[in-house]
């Protein structure tokens, strides 16, 4: 199985855009909500084959990230950060070739390198959060780059659906594009992927919802258990009590009658109009109780912590701090900004990943152009928020490298190796 370490390339074929173009339908096959697993097998529409090849897990996440909103929002918030605006960089370039033209050609391949499943030139634009959503929520990106007709350069890249690359047990483990039972070798130099979280007993990759699914059955049962008990039990009345007053002496029955009639008259109109910052005054002959579900308070307080719970390992599930989206519980601005300083130390290490898998693409450009040069590609990763550490930090930088180079412990050219380096 290749990762792209070869700076190999291909043409593009019609079986290749047909790969492309094959899609996995997730939608629900009637109109009645998600209820509970004895519905799951038929919303998914997972059959025997699915099972077998493994690809029934990667429809259960998606299933998940379109009908759950928090792994949605979880999804959404590691691919937004993830995929930080780009560009390509000339690292090195041997005498005779034009660094400028170099860059040139780069900047025309970023702004039209990724075709779309409609066949667009949206570019690395669409390509990075297309990228990103695929490893972390399949666990698995891959795709087939392609030249154009003289070989003059690069066409495009051409990703397929990761629920249908499997993985073959032969003698030689390798990948397989599984099209409707019929198999294609993915041990092609023009073939591309990147796996996410691998290991040796998972080399395809492993999604980020691989620990979710079962919290999340738990909490979706929660929320459905708890909206039935709430309708059978209904909503909380008042039951208002009125003590009829003593009859007086010598009262008759029938006026009795007519003296206690008004009298709950009267007081039932003086409740009906009472505003909210109006105090009845009564005899002590009024009570009002309710009447409804007892220790009412207690069960939903217990029900809200209960679901927090669960909302809180979904999200950290997905290895992101609940804090993320929303869910911040008494949390200090510093502590705050730690957790996000350790999230985005993930993003960059995922970003390194991908970073090579566009300097692969950037170097074979640079190859076929004529240009014996190489690239980098740069993820820039700064917030307005943090522009004025950022200038102390490379301020500090800079004033140790003076420091340096007037005590005598590096040379000039060294000194402005390292200053470029800052740049």
């Amino acid at each position: 199985m290749k990762t792209g370490s070869e700076a190999s390339y291909g043409r593009r074929g019609g079986a290749d855009r047909t790969a492309v173009g094959q899609t996995v339908s997730l939608a629900s096959v009637s109109k009645s909500p998600f209820r509970t697993v004895d519905k799951l097998g038929s919303m998914l529409r997972v059959n025997a084959a699915d099972i077998e090849s493994g690809r029934f897990r990667i429809l259960l996440y998606r299933f998940l990230a379109r009908n759950i909103p928090v792994i949605n929002a979880c999804i959404w918030t590691w691919v937004r950060l993830s995929a930080a605006p780009g560009k390509f960089v000339v690292d090195a370039h041997r005498p005779g070739t034009s660094e400028e033209k170099a860059r040139e050609r780069l900047n025309r391949l970023n702004d039209r390198l990724y075709i779309d499943a409609l066949g667009n030139r949206t570019g690395a634009v669409t390509l990075l959060p297309d990228l990103f959503v695929s490893l972390y929520r399949d666990g698995l990106f891959g795709g087939f780059l392609t030249v154009l007709k003289d070989g003059s350069g690069i066409d495009g890249f051409l990703p397929i659906d990761p629920a249908r690359i499997i993985r073959s047990d032969d003698e030689k483990p390798h990948l397989q594009l599984d099209i409707d039972g019929r198999k294609m070798d993915l041990d092609r130099p023009d073939f591309y992927y990147l796996p996410f979280n691998n290991s040796v007993s998972d080399p395809v990759g492993k999604s980020i919802l691989q620990s979710v699914p079962f919290v999340s059955y738990v909490e979706q049962q929660l929320v459905d258990d708890m909206r039935r008990s709430s309708h059978n039990s209904g909503y909380h009345r008042l039951h208002v009590k009125i003590t009829p007053p003593e009859r007086m002496t010598g009262e008759s029955d029938s006026a009795y009658t007519d003296r206690i009639n008004r009298y709950f008259d009267d007081t039932i109109d003086m409740i009906r109009s009472c505003d909210i910052d109006d105090n009845p005054v009564t005899w002590n002959n009024v009570a009002i109780e309710y009447i409804g579900p007892s220790r009412s308070r207690e069960v939903a307080n217990s029900w809200f912590l209960t679901h927090r719970a669960m909302i809180e390992d979904i999200c950290a599930g997905t290895n992101l701090s609940p804090y993320l989206l929303g869910y911040s519980y008494g949390a200090t601005t510093t502590w705050s900004a730690f957790k996000f300083d350790v999230v985005m130390r993930q993003v960059r290490s995922v970003q390194a990943e991908v970073a090579r898998f566009m300097e692969w693409m950037g170097n074979i450009e640079l190859a076929l152009a004529g240009l014996n040069a190489t690239c980098r590609y740069r993820f820039d990763n700064t917030f307005a928020y943090q522009a004025m550490d950022q200038s102390a930090i490379e301020a500090g930088r800079i004033d140790n490298i003076l420091k340096l180079y007037n005590a005598g412990l590096i040379d000039e050219k060294t000194a402005r190796a390292k200053a470029g380096e800052l740049l």
